[in-house]
């Protein structure tokens, strides 16, 4: 499950990103993208920053302490020929993207 800790991205940030990326749409809230955590950071994806294997993420923690991080893909993907990728950051904790896409999928027989 994702945690469910919110930032709103500052408006100079917002107008950075649109100008350094190619991205056109910024948007001005951001949910962490970690899985279910009590302490550390909170990391939304703020843009793809255009470089091959990286994003820029927003990071914080608490209600003061926010700052912009280019982080390297996740390389991990799911078991299998078709696995999906995580989408996460190089070295996150906790579960992977597709592993809490698998905890939400239901058989009705």
């Amino acid at each position: 499950m994702r945690c469910a800790h919110w930032r709103r991205v500052p408006l100079d940030l917002v107008r950075e990103t649109r100008e350094k990326s190619a991205a056109e749409y910024v948007d001005r809230a951001l949910q962490c993208q970690l899985s279910v955590h009590d302490n550390g950071h909170h990391y939304g994806l703020l843009a793809d920053i255009g470089e091959c294997g990286t994003a820029l993420w927003l990071r914080w923690r608490g209600t003061t302490e926010v700052e912009p991080v280019v982080l390297p893909d996740c390389p991990v993907a799911a078991p299998g020929h078709d696995g999906e990728g995580c989408c996460l950051f190089a070295g996150h904790t906790k579960q992977h993207t597709w592993e809490d896409a698998l905890e939400e999928v239901s058989c009705i027989r």
